[in-house]
């Protein structure tokens, strides 16, 4: 979604001719009557769009469903690539982007998306279930609400509850190794998923290893 038409068509074209189905629109408004068919598997979208902006939208669509979301944006700053992350989003490029690059981003988060579904469909903790052909999280009958960071960051803790991770290691795995920003997303993304489990009445949650990293407390 992209309100500059010459970057809208261009980005179809290329990801058509590479095989993928697109569908293209300008604004959320537009977009909104579409998803009462179903969602997309994945959302590319624009920071700054008219009415609601691409930040919004994935606030909104985090409440909904899993499906990853690249934002492509003018605004390169630091802080405004963390924001997007932080709302959801899966993968960040800055204007002016190599359609080429666009491609390989959306076939790397595919390829992590895909991985994530061949894990064991269902992973038990004490009180806390994690489903992850739906990538849903439950403690007891109350479904945790998680941004996709958060659920990665989970799932790859409660897979090897018994591992510690370092910090850079993390970031590698969640983020992906071409990731610009420093170690601090880690601990920052763990504070907000202790929280929400914290919240839920989780009785696991994830330990921090001072000086090294974290591990899942089982």
């Amino acid at each position: 979604m992209d309100d500059e038409e010459n970057i809208r068509n261009l980005i179809g074209q290329y990801l058509l001719v590479e095989g993928f189905q697109v569908e293209t629109f300008t604004k959320v408004e537009e977009v909104e009557g579409r998803l009462q068919a179903g969602f997309p598997d994945m959302f590319i979208l624009d920071i700054m769009l008219p009415g609601k902006n691409g930040l919004e939208f994935c606030r909104d669509i985090r409440n909904r469903s899993g499906v990853p979301v690249i934002f492509i944006s003018a605004r390169g700053e630091e802080m405004d690539r963390i924001l997007g992350l932080e709302l959801g989003g899966d993968d960040y490029l800055t204007k002016p982007f190599s359609p080429r690059e666009l491609v390989a981003r959306v076939r790397s988060v595919f390829r992590r998306s895909a991985s994530q579904m061949a894990a064991e469909d269902v992973i038990i903790i004490n009180n806390l279930k994690v489903l992850a052909r739906d990538r849903r999280v439950m403690v007891g009958e109350q479904e945790v609400m998680l941004t996709p960071k958060e659920y990665e960051l989970l799932l790859l803790l409660v897979q090897q509850p018994h591992r510690t991770f370092n910090r850079q290691e993390l970031l590698d795995r969640v983020w992906g190794f071409d990731y610009v920003g420093g170690v601090r997303a880690v601990d920052d993304l763990v504070k907000r998923l202790r929280r929400k489990l914290r919240e839920s009445g989780s009785q696991s949650n994830v330990k921090t290893i001072w000086g090294y990293g974290y591990r899942f407390d089982d």
